[in-house]
C-alpha cells in the first residue's frame, strides 16, 4: 500500500523554472559568462548550486555567497500568489482526507521551499520539508528521499515520488520509491531513461489515477 507522497519542488510543485533561469542568466551575465540557449535544461535543472557554480564560475572565490545571492534574488522575484501545478491542490486535499503522508524533497534551500509553498498556498498540506542543500547531500544522491522516509516512518514500498528532472528521478528511483516523472520541462523518454516508472503531464493526468487508486 502506497500511502506516502513525496514531491520535488521546482518544476513539480510549481513551474518556477523560468524565474530561476532569469535569475541565473542575470547573475552569470554580470560575471561575464556567455550562456548557450539551452544552458538551463543542460546544466541547471535538477543540479545543486555547488555543481552549477563550479561549472560556470570555477575560479570564483566564494560559491556560497553566489548561491545565497542567487536564491535571495529568486525569492524576491517570486510572485505571490503563484499557481501550483495543475491538479496538485486537489491531489493534496485528497491525500489529506485519506491520511496519506506528504513531504517536499528538494535540492533547494529550506527558505526557497517555504517561500514557494507560501506563494502557492500549499504550505499547510505538507508534513515535512527535506532539503538536500541543508543536508549537504543533494540529488541524484538518494539520501534526501531516504531521510524523508525515515522521518515519516515509512518504507520505500509505501512511497510515491514525483520528479521533473533526471537527477531527481535517479535519486527517487535509487531510494526505492515508485517514481513518477512530471513532464514540465522534459520528455517521457528523458524521464524514463533517468529512472521514472511512469510519467504524467501534470496532476490531472489520467495515467496517475490507477496508481493512486492502489494507495
Amino acid at each position: 500500500m502506497r500511502d506516502t507522497l513525496l514531491f520535488d519542488l521546482d518544476g513539480t510543485v510549481a513551474h518556477t523554472d523560468p524565474i530561476h533561469e532569469t535569475v541565473f542568466r542575470a547573475l552569470f551575465t554580470a560575471h561575464g559568462v556567455a550562456l548557450e540557449e539551452d544552458f538551463y535544461s543542460r546544466h541547471v535543472i535538477g543540479s545543486s548550486n555547488a555543481a552549477i557554480f563550479a561549472h560556470f564560475l570555477p575560479d570564483h572565490p566564494d560559491h556560497r555567497a553566489l548561491s545565497a545571492e542567487k536564491e535571495a534574488t529568486f525569492r524576491a522575484s517570486l510572485p505571490t500568489p503563484f499557481p501550483p501545478t495543475a491538479g496538485l491542490s486537489a491531489l493534496l486535499a485528497r491525500a489529506e482526507a485519506e491520511g496519506w503522508r506528504r513531504a517536499i524533497v528538494t535540492n533547494a534551500p529550506p527558505a526557497n521551499a517555504e517561500a514557494t509553498l507560501e506563494a502557492t498556498g500549499l504550505a499547510r498540506h505538507f508534513d515535512l520539508i527535506v532539503s538536500g542543500a541543508a543536508l549537504g547531500r543533494s540529488k541524484p544522491d538518494p539520501f534526501p528521499y531516504q531521510e524523508a522516509m525515515r522521518h515519516l516512518g515509512v518504507t520505500p514500498d509505501r512511497a510515491i515520488a514525483f520528479e521533473d528532472s533526471p537527477s531527481g528521478a535517479r535519486a527517487a528511483r535509487r531510494s526505492g520509491a515508485f517514481t513518477v516523472g512530471v513532464r514540465s520541462s522534459l520528455s517521457d523518454q528523458d524521464l524514463r531513461q533517468a529512472g521514472a516508472h511512469l510519467t504524467i503531464q501534470d496532476f490531472t493526468d489520467p495515467a496517475l489515477e490507477p496508481l493512486l487508486g492502489a494507495a
